[in-house]
Order: C-alpha cells, then structure tokens, then sequence
C-alpha cells in the first residue's frame, strides 16, 4: 500500500513552509542580510528580489529572494519553496563550511 500525498495548498500549509525556511536562514549577520529581511517581512518583496538579483552569490538574499513568490499560491508555489529551501541550505552550508575552515586552520597553525 502505498502512502497517498496530499497536493492540496492551503495559505496555512505555505506559512509552516516559510516559517521553516526563515528559521534555517535564522538572524542576520550583516546589513545586506538585515536589509533583505526586513524589506521580506514588510511585503516589500520587490525590494528582495531586487537585492537578489544584484548579490546573486548570495543564498541567504536568494532564498528570500524567492519566498515572496511562495506567499501567492500558485500552481508553481511548490517548485519556489523548494528552490527556496535549497537556496537556505546552501547559505547554511557555507557558514559551515567557513566556520569549518577557520577552525581548522586555527588547529594547524
């Protein structure tokens, strides 16, 4: 038996969705950052895809980047959750892969 998937969308199923990726991203830690979120939880998502755009190394502005995409339920809300959250885990990814790197040279010097 295999288990059925829901593909019903609901603004409460997205928010959780949101919620999840934003607690990843977690605190800002530099001004871009702090920029991005403030402009996101403003609903001035322009200005996010805006700063997205023009840092386009950045995973952090490009996860929220896409989120304000997410909150209109369409049928791609789906595929901009997911780039979404890939985008939050590559930031996160970095941060310790940095973090990693700093250690390690701190041990070996």
């Amino acid at each position: 038996m295999q288990a059925k998937v829901s593909t019903e969308l609901t603004q409460e199923k997205v928010d959780k969705a949101v919620s999840a990726i934003l607690e990843v991203l977690g605190k800002p830690e530099n001004d871009l950052h702090h920029k991005a979120l403030t402009a996101f939880q403003g609903g001035d998502h322009q200005t996010v895809k805006r700063l997205s755009s023009t840092n386009l190394t950045d995973y952090y502005c490009k996860a929220l980047g896409y989120l304000g995409g997410a909150l209109k339920l369409t049928p791609n809300t789906d595929t901009i959750l997911a780039e979404s959250a890939r985008s939050a885990a590559e930031f996160v990814k970095e941060k310790a892969l940095q973090h990693l790197g700093i250690q390690i040279a701190d041990a070996l010097n």
